[in-house]
Order: structure tokens, then C-alpha cells, then sequence
């Protein structure tokens, strides 16, 4: 249930006495919000009562308290005590339990990292996303290496050429906002076609610097984000859709009201009103929003609208479209060498500088860039497995769900109840 107070909408969290999973569910959150009073990046967004995290801040938890009654509280949700509502649906019944389990898991882990455990990058991946990245040698990287130079003639090393030849497609300062504004609008168009937004749904851009990543969206909750986009290094032509559709249509934005009008306002399951970014729902978040880019626009849909408009606004060559996503194509072929570099530094056998020379090797990346993106690793760590490898399993799991209508109407519509469900990367393979 929600009442209105002037403009703003409050969610009223009193939840029907026949939940028997409110309870956990609130202290859940509670326990969130207290590792965010130990750890800055740890509450991605929250839009439940203010004053729980008024009262985490006031109470200041330890770790070893945090952890103490987190293992309680999972010993409480496996108990015999805790039954499904005759009216609850049993398989979805089921999918809450496992996923307020399994994130409880990952806040344990967490809390065990803010303490000093230390772990390999799998370990640290399957404890906190579900899920584990496959190993990629460098031959696999050669191989795309070889094609590329191939297509990139001239003198010098391929990443000089490569960051010449992407020179080209930078787009200007001054018309980034523009740019970046229509992308939006044209992501947005094409969500709205298959998914039923609120009327007032909206979020603002800014525009920011000295960030470890190119993009962010801040959930504010009445379906309202806050997306900031990172201009410390050039931004190409292709990240104008990429960004929108990441961040917003039908990425984030889109995920967390799906979350917010279904399983928090429509049936007031709390728990999902706060968003520990390390957490198995980050796998869902990141891979639904890199696999909404290929949802929203197929190839030739996206060449067609970048070359009519957006190559254009941005003073661009609109006839070296497809020589540009050709190249990105097999660019596309190394975004697992990201995922070598942070396993072979987190787990020590590189430092910082060998992982920025494999990025710039592997991944084509410029040294700025890698420099920026071991930046990103050192914050974030094996975070960096959502992106890939959940758009990859997300992309599998609704290929799966519509073998038998693989219209574009079913693929929407099992991406949408994804989005509104508490399914596990665990569930998607």
C-alpha cells in the first residue's frame, strides 16, 4: 500500500500479518544498511522507512555484531517455524527464500572481507554474485588480435592504430548532452513499446569527473534515478546508446521501478527496497542491462538510427557506420580479458601495472583507460564479472525461456518478468 504525502510517494511498509517473511525480510535490510555505515559502496540505493537508516547510523553496528545477527537470522529463515501462505504461489515462495538466503549469504562474506579474509577471484565471485566467470587464455585474445590488425592497417602498434582509427568517432564536448539526450529518447521509445512504465517515471543526467567508471545510475526510488555519466576520457559515438540503454531504457532505471511498483509497492516484500551492490542482484542488474542494449535495438536497427541521427549531431561521418561497428564487433570478442586481468591481480599474481599492460594488450585499451579500469578493480573487484558474464547468462536464460516463440514479444516479455522477479544468477543457468 502507498499514500500520498503533497508530491512526494511514501511506501507504507506495514506488511499483511499473514507474511511470514517480513520480519526477516526487515531485519534483512536493517543489516544492509548497517554494513553501509562500514562500507561507502555497499548501499547502491534504498528507498524503504528513512528512519531505519537513521537508526543504523545512530547504532553504528560492528562487524562482528552484523555478522553475529546475520547468521542468526539465516538460521531463523531456515527453520521449520517459517511456512508459505496457503495463497502464495509455491515456486515463487520458494525464489524469495532462496534469494533472501542466498543475499544474506553474500552479506556475510562481505562483512568477512571488510574484516581481512581474503580469497581467490572465483571464490570472492561465487561467495558474493552466484556465479563464476570461465577462464580465457591469452591465445583466445590473439586470435581476435590478429583479425583486428588485419582490418587496421599502417604503421605502429595495433593499439595506436586502434586509438587512431577510434579518434574518428569521439563525440564533441559540446554536443554530448544532445547526443546523449536523443539516445535516451530513442531507447526510451523503443521500451515503452512492450513495457508499461509509470506516468511519472523519470531521472535526471549529470555530468561528472574523477569517477573509477563511465556511468552510473543512482536509484532514488518514486521512480526516480540520477544518472551520471563520467567524462574523464573521451566518450565514442557508440557509448551514446550503450549508456542510455544501460543506465536507463531498459537498463537500471527501468529494473529498479519494475522492482518498485511489483514486488515492493504490489506486495510489499521490503527486502528489495534496499540494494547491496555486492550481491547476487548485482549479477541480475548489470546482466539484464548490458543484454537490454541488444533487446532494444538489433544491429541494423541501432547503424540505421546512429547514422540518420546520432552520427550526424555529433558532426560525425555517418558513412563510416558500419566500418565502426565492424571493428567493435570483434572488440566485442575481448571483453573477457577484463575478467583475466582482475583474476590474475586480485589473486596476486600481477600488480597494478602488469594488469593495466594487460588491458592495454588484451583489451585494447588505452593506458588511460586501463589505468582508470584498475582503478575500477581495486574499488569494485571482481564485480566486473556482472557485466560480461551476466549479460551472457541473462541472454541464454531468455533464449532458453522462448525456444518456442523467439518473437520479439516473448523475448520482452520474459525479460520483463525477470526484472520483477527474485531470481538468482544461479536460477539463469
Amino acid at each position: 500500500m502507498a499514500v500520498v504525502l503533497g508530491a512526494v510517494m511514501i511506501v507504507n511498509c506495514q506488511a499483511p500479518p499473514r507474511d511470514p517473511l517480513h520480519s526477516v525480510a526487515e531485519r534483512y535490510v536493517k543489516l544492509v544498511l548497517a554494513v553501509g555505515q562500514h562500507d561507502a559502496d555497499y548501499v547502491d540505493a534504498f528507498y524503504g522507512p528513512a528512519e531505519w537508516r537513521s537508526e543504523a547510523e545512530a547504532e553504528n553496528l560492528s562487524l562482528e555484531a552484523i555478522d553475529r545477527l546475520a547468521h542468526e537470522l539465516e538460521t531463523e529463515l531456515t527453520s521449520s517455524s517459517i511456512q508459505s501462505p496457503i495463497s502464495e504461489d509455491e515456486d515463487l515462495w520458494e525464489l524469495r527464500t532462496q534469494y533472501i538466503a542466498t543475499q544474506l549469504a553474500a552479506l556475510r562474506v562481505r562483512v568477512a572481507m571488510l574484516q581481512g579474509l581474503k580469497m581467490t577471484f572465483d571464490e570472492e565471485s561465487k561467495a558474493l554474485y552466484d556465479a563464476v566467470a570461465p577462464t580465457q587464455t591469452t591465445s583466445d585474445f590473439e586470435a581476435v588480435l590478429q583479425q583486428l590488425d588485419a582490418k587496421l592497417p599502417g604503421s605502429g602498434p595495433l593499439i595506436e592504430r586502434y586509438d587512431r582509427f577510434k579518434q574518428d568517432f569521439v563525440i564533441p564536448t559540446e554536443s554530448l548532452d544532445r547526443v546523449f539526450q536523443e539516445a535516451i529518447r530513442a531507447c526510451r521509445e523503443h521500451t515503452v513499446q512492450y513495457v508499461e512504465l509509470p506516468p511519472e517515471e523519470t531521472f535526471t543526467v549529470e555530468y561528472v569527473t574523477d569517477k573509477s567508471w563511465s556511468g552510473y545510475n543512482w536509484y532514488q526510488g518514486n521512480y526516480r534515478s540520477l544518472i551520471q555519466v563520467n567524462t574523464d576520457l573521451p566518450i565514442y559515438i557508440d557509448r551514446a546508446i550503450d549508456l542510455a540503454c544501460h543506465e536507463g531504457y531498459p537498463g537500471h532505471h527501468v529494473y529498479h521501478m519494475l522492482i518498485e511498483k511489483h514486488l515492493v509497492r504490489d506486495r510489499d516484500w521490503i527486502e528489495f527496497a534496499v540494494y547491496p551492490l555486492f550481491s547476487p542482484q548485482s549479477l541480475i542488474s548489470e546482466g539484464t542491462a548490458n543484454y537490454g542494449i541488444e533487446l532494444a535495438f538489433s544491429p541494423e536497427e541501432r547503424i540505421g538510427f546512429e547514422k540518420d541521427v546520432l552520427f550526424p549531431m555529433a558532426g560525425l561521418d555517418p558513412m563510416r557506420a558500419e566500418e565502426y561497428y565492424d571493428i567493435l564487433e570483434l572488440m566485442d570478442k575481448l571483453s573477457y580479458a577484463g575478467n583475466e586481468a582482475a583474476r590474475l591481480y586480485l589473486n596476486g599474481t600481477i600488480d597494478s601495472d602488469a594488469a593495466a599492460d594487460f588491458l592495454e594488450k588484451y583489451a585494447m585499451f588505452t593506458r588511460p583507460r586501463a589505468e582508470q579500469r584498475v582503478r575500477f578493480i581495486d574499488q569494485y573487484r571482481s564485480y566486473v564479472i556482472n557485466y560480461n558474464l551476466g549479460k551472457d547468462l541473462v541472454r541464454t536464460y531468455l533464449v532458453n525461456r522462448t525456444a518456442g516463440d523467439p518473437s520479439a514479444d516473448a523475448r520482452w516479455r520474459e525479460f520483463v518478468a525477470l526484472l520483477s522477479s527474485p531470481r538468482l544468477p544461479s536460477d539463469l543457468e
